[in-house]
């Protein structure tokens, strides 16, 4: 049985990734590949050591303008940032193509304020990379509208129903994400919702997943809060959720799944899974599924504003006198210490991740907090069992 020419495939040590025309992904085992016709070749020769397999995808900042302010912002976005010229940004995305990537996440600052937001999107369809974007809503016209056309997805950002969305971000944008919901679901485009969880929405939760699922939108991607740009202050300790809220996460969303089935995915980022730890009665479950913890280094990475590569879109990578070309990025996966720090620590994480049953799954937590709350990759803080070793 052969593939048809609009799958996207991509050896693995494990057999093969395979990306569907409606932009699915999916992993394939050894004897699957073989009965589809593919082989790993050296990457199947199991007596070798082989160097990491690029990420699946990459995260990609295009601007640092944003006229919003918000408080909590990871990128430190302000009215007068600058755009990356589209001539750089198809640098990256020739990188990114050599690299074997799959996603490329386009954000900001406010990617509807890039000038050529229309054109970024043709260019990685064009380098067969799936293109998604995320955006407020701040600054949406008809023009900026019809430009999203070309993304497979575009995610709006929403922090909550009835205050919650002020209460995160210090300015009440609520009523500008839902009208670019409704104007992209009636245009047709894929839309989903990406809603960061904090200490002060969190009641909200079952109400803004509610109005997500009303507004049309397809998904809902929880966020964890995270200590990055103007978020890494004093303040994140008030906003990040409360061990009580940490402990009812878990039934939370296995409630939502159960109301929304069939309606609307939901979704949790990686730096959430160590905060569901002692939820995870069947961790394997999620591993079956692709749901990990910190995928830094690993399947996922990002290009910051100045073309310097990082595991994670939240954490500053090392100062370099000297940029490497943006198309670099292959190489640049392989030897980065900004993307090696997190394979390591992964590989060798000390205790109570040592021996906890979820390791596998959670990869030691989230590294932004850790460094945040500790000055270093350590155990992340916040997980119930890293908790409770700590109380021990």
């Amino acid at each position: 049985m052969a593939l048809p020419a609009t799958v996207k495939t991509r050896p693995e040590p494990f057999g093969f990734w395979l990306r569907l025309p409606d932009h699915t992904l999916v992993a394939v085992d050894r004897p699957r590949a073989r009965a589809l016709g593919l082989d790993g070749g050296p990457l199947w020769d199991d007596t070798v050591a082989h160097p990491p397999t690029g990420p699946l995808e990459v995260h990609v900042a295009i601007t640092s303008r944003c006229p919003v302010g918000c408080e909590g912002c990871y990128q430190d976005a302000t009215v007068d940032g600058r755009d990356v010229p589209l001539g750089a940004l198809c640098e990256t995305l020739d990188g990114l193509r050599d690299l074997g990537v799959f996603t490329v996440a386009f954000g900001g600052g406010e990617p509807l304020l890039h000038p050529d937001l229309a054109p970024l999107a043709r260019e990685a369809l064009a380098r067969g990379l799936t293109p998604v974007v995320t955006t407020s809503g701040v600054g949406l016209t008809p023009e900026r509208l019809e430009a999203l056309r070309g993304y497979a997805q575009v995610n709006v950002s929403h922090d909550g129903v009835s205050g919650g969305y002020l209460a995160v971000r210090g300015v009440d944008g609520a009523h500008l994400a839902d009208r670019a919901v409704r104007a992209l679901v009636a245009q047709g485009t894929p839309v989903g919702v990406n809603h960061v969880l904090t200490r002060q929405n969190f009641a909200g939760l079952a109400e803004t997943a509610a109005h997500a699922r009303a507004l049309g939108a397809r998904e809902l991607q929880l966020l964890r809060y995270k200590p990055a740009g103007r978020a890494a202050t004093e303040a994140y300790l008030s906003r990040r959720l409360d061990p009580s809220q940490v402990d009812a996460l878990g039934g939370t969303l296995q409630a939502l799944a159960e109301a929304h089935q069939g309606a609307l995915s939901l979704r949790v980022d990686c730096a959430l899974v160590p905060l569901l730890s002692e939820a995870l009665t069947d961790p394997e479950a999620l591993r079956r599924f692709g749901v990990f913890g910190c995928e830094a280094g690993a399947h996922l990475g990002a290009v910051r504003r100045d073309g310097a590569l990082a595991g994670c879109s939240f954490v500053t990578p090392p100062v370099s006198p000297v940029k490497p070309p943006r198309r670099a990025l292959a190489v640049l996966w392989d030897t980065s210490p900004a993307v090696e720090g997190f394979r390591r620590w992964v590989t060798a994480p000390p205790e109570p991740c040592a021996s906890c049953p979820v390791r596998g799954v959670c990869r030691g937590g989230c590294k932004v907090v850790s460094e945040h709350l500790v000055g270093c990759f350590a155990p992340d803080p916040e997980c119930p069992r890293v908790r409770a070793a700590s109380a021990r």
